[in-house]
């Protein structure tokens, strides 16, 4: 049997799946060795430590969503914010331990790392009040709401797929985000 090598990408990606199923502080390295087949000193040839992998992760997860942010057009305001829907739930279909992270383990970062993923996360959510103003404006969107107050709702919806999406279950990725879009659209947070 070949022994397997392990780059750091898949020593970052076993991270974020024990980090979504288990949390940080329920993850050792040691779990994260067993889970690469590594032993503890060839573990740390990749990584320094537990919290460089959690910065690396919750980054990734970061990440994802501001480039799902970026592609989100549309001719009105209702068209971007749904563009901005479709995209949220493409980030967590495609990137389930990744956005699980982010969502849920961020707050153990160091403060200098959680400041800069606040200000990332408060850019994103700001891409939303702008489409939900920009919609109000235009008159794409006939709700009467506060952009904010509205980015809030329609995000607080978004970021709870993590805990009860299944990729197996009866909603597809398009199917999911008509779904979410008809009751947006329809309920007039």
């Amino acid at each position: 049997m070949t022994a397997t090598r392990n780059s750091r990408a898949d020593v970052v990606a076993a991270a974020g799946r024990l980090f979504a199923d288990r949390g940080y502080h329920g993850t050792s390295m040691r779990d994260l060795g067993q889970e690469l087949g590594l032993l503890g000193s060839s573990l740390y040839s990749h990584v320094t430590s537990k919290e460089d992998l959690l910065v690396e992760v919750v980054a990734k997860g970061a990440g994802l969503f501001e480039a799902a942010a970026s592609q989100a057009t549309g001719r009105n305001g209702a068209d971007r914010l749904r563009a901005l829907i479709a995209g949220h739930v493409e980030v967590v279909v495609e990137h389930l331990d990744e956005v699980r992270t982010f969502l849920n383990e961020a707050r153990f970062l160091d403060h200098e790392h959680r400041r800069r993923i606040v200000a990332a996360r408060d850019a994103y959510e700001s891409e939303f009040r702008a489409a939900i103003g920009q919609g109000l404006t235009d008159g794409s969107l006939d709700w009467d709401v506060d952009p904010k107050l509205g980015g809030i709702f329609v995000l607080s919806i978004l970021n709870a797929l993590e805990r009860w999406y299944d990729p197996d279950g009866a909603l597809d990725r398009e199917a999911l985000v008509g779904r979410i879009w008809a009751f947006v659209a329809a309920g007039k947070p």
